[in-house]
C-alpha cells in the first residue's frame, strides 16, 4: 500500500453544492479522501486542465459571478 501524503496545511474552503458533490464523487471514484483529491488536483493543475478550455470556462464563471453581485 503506498504511503499517504502528509497534509500540513488546512484552510477553510467555501464552494457550491455542485462543486462539493463533484469533489466527493472524484475522491470516491479515486479511492482517496477529499483532502487528497484537492491536493492532487492542485499539484497537477497544469496537466489535468486544458488551457484553452480553462480560459473559456473562467470567463463564463466570472461573468456569472458578476451577475450574482449585480
Amino acid at each position: 500500500m503506498p504511503k499517504r501524503l502528509r497534509l500540513t496545511r488546512r484552510f477553510p474552503v467555501a464552494m457550491t453544492n455542485d462543486a462539493y458533490r463533484k469533489l466527493n464523487q472524484f475522491a470516491e471514484k479515486s479511492d482517496i479522501s477529499t483532502d487528497e483529491a484537492l491536493t492532487f488536483l492542485f499539484e497537477n493543475f497544469g496537466s489535468v486542465t486544458d488551457q484553452d478550455n480553462l480560459s473559456h470556462r473562467l470567463r463564463l464563471f466570472k461573468a456569472e459571478l458578476g451577475a450574482r453581485l449585480a
